[in-house]
């Protein structure tokens, strides 16, 4: 009997899983409260845009549903309620996958581990590709013949997951994130630690020992637990000593970054070495590693002033680390906030002013001390500000804390535009 497969979401998860339905033979219906977002499809792919119709669960057995709906709208509450199977993209695209996987979470780090991880591995000779939240849904990788995936995997894709099990994991931090989908911060934490609960004693599950949400997530999963850290070596796990990087026993060279980017690439090569990354594959990836675009990237620097872009500090959890991580901030800050407290963001001790922007302004000028708060009116004009405020030794942070998309495509567009107002300047 053909299976018949309700898709909810047209955007990158949503295509993907409705391309994998198609080449399992699954008659499918994918559906998109917006009707432009329904374009492009094939002839023989069913759809239906506007308003929910509780109807279109009656003709189908399965629904997928995209990372990006959030469990209290009407179709996911309907799609759990109507007796077929529900699950997540990942938990689709699992189901499908012809090679073992290792997987990713944390509210802060997800890209860095995920993509470092597959380099060793891949510069060790196996076959390995990095795919979920990091870009390439994993819905497009299920079949596709490789010796392993790793998997970035967010809080919403570990929401609706039932028989997931990754060889390797890590949880690499928790945070308050995405309050606003998940309804509390326990809810959140609680979709995290799906990550590890079908795993077994023959698995590894790897967390930074200095986050106290990881600590707490980890604890009575059944997988063998492997602390890390960015600034010593835990006992029984990985990290840092003098100039070298500890993973098991093999020594590597330790990189020349803040303490974040260290626990990032110690966590990647204690994944990758368990799944069979040698010593030479994780030195090479770890001494040419070179931060992502958007975090905490350099983009300028003149009179003493150092202009830093880590617009994908989409929360507190990571502006905080980048703010702690200068000696002298002036901090661009706001945009959308995802229901989270903001006021140990503007507390930290290294800024010494506050630049507000977007509909987080008013939460911020209330948590910022007197004196210290400005109100930009874009970021051009928060640009204007830092440069008339910065004098040499301080660091102008573009860490927003917030999401972007209330000024923003995402946070990308948002990066891009803050440095390219900063190259301007520097032209000037």
């Amino acid at each position: 009997m053909t299976k018949r497969t309700l898709v909810l979401g047209a955007a990158i998860s949503g295509r993907a899983a409705v391309r994998l339905a198609r080449r399992l033979g699954h008659e499918v219906t994918v559906y998109d409260r917006d009707p432009a977002a329904l374009s492009g499809f094939d002839a023989e792919i069913a759809s239906a845009s506007g308003e929910w119709d509780r109807a279109l669960l009656d003709s189908h057995d399965l629904v997928v549903t995209s990372p990006g709906i959030p469990q209290h709208v009407d179709a996911i509450v309907d799609s759990r309620s109507a007796g077929i199977d529900f699950i997540s993209e990942l938990e689709f695209a699992y189901r499908h996958l012809d090679a073992p996987c290792v997987a990713v979470t944390g509210t802060n780090g997800k890209t860095t581990v995920t993509a470092a991880t597959a380099d060793m591995l891949a510069a060790s000779g196996i076959d390995a590709v990095a795919a979920g939240n990091i870009g390439v849904a994993l819905s497009d990788v299920a079949d596709s013949g490789h010796d392993l995936v790793v998997v970035e995997a967010s809080s919403f894709q570990l929401q609706f997951v039932d028989s997931f099990h990754p060889k390797a994991a890590a949880i690499l931090n928790i945070a308050p994130d995405h309050l606003d989908w998940h309804g509390s911060y326990a809810a959140y934490a609680a979709a995290k630690r799906r990550i590890g609960e079908r795993q077994t004693a023959a698995d590894i599950i790897v967390y930074d020992r200095d986050d106290a949400g990881a600590i707490a997530a980890v604890s009575g999963l059944p997988a063998v637990a492997i602390p890390v850290s960015g600034t010593m070596r835990p006992q029984g796990g990985n990290g840092p000593v003098g100039d070298k990087l500890h993973i098991g026993p093999v020594t590597l060279e330790r990189p020349q970054l803040d303490a974040a980017f260290t626990m990032d690439l110690t966590a990647a090569a204690t994944l990758a070495q368990h799944m069979g990354a040698s010593a030479s594959a994780m030195d090479e990836v770890v001494a040419g590693f070179v931060p992502e675009t958007h975090r905490r990237t350099v983009v300028g620097e003149r009179d003493g002033i150092v202009w830093v872009n880590d617009s994908k500090a989409t929360n507190p959890h990571a502006a905080l680390a980048a703010a702690r991580a200068y000696p002298s901030v002036v901090l661009i800050a706001g945009g959308r906030n995802k229901g989270l407290d903001l006021s140990p963001l503007v507390g930290v001790e290294s800024v010494r002013a506050v630049i507000a922007l977007g509909e987080a302004s008013a939460e911020l000028a209330v948590a910022t001390q007197p004196g210290r708060f400005h109100q930009a009116e874009s970021l051009a004009d928060a640009v204007a500000i830092a440069g008339d405020l910065a004098v040499a030794g301080d660091t102008v942070l573009l860490a927003p804390g917030c999401a972007s998309f209330d000024m923003f495509e995402d946070y990308r567009e948002r990066g891009r535009v803050f440095s390219d107002l900063v190259a301007r300047r520097m032209d000037n």
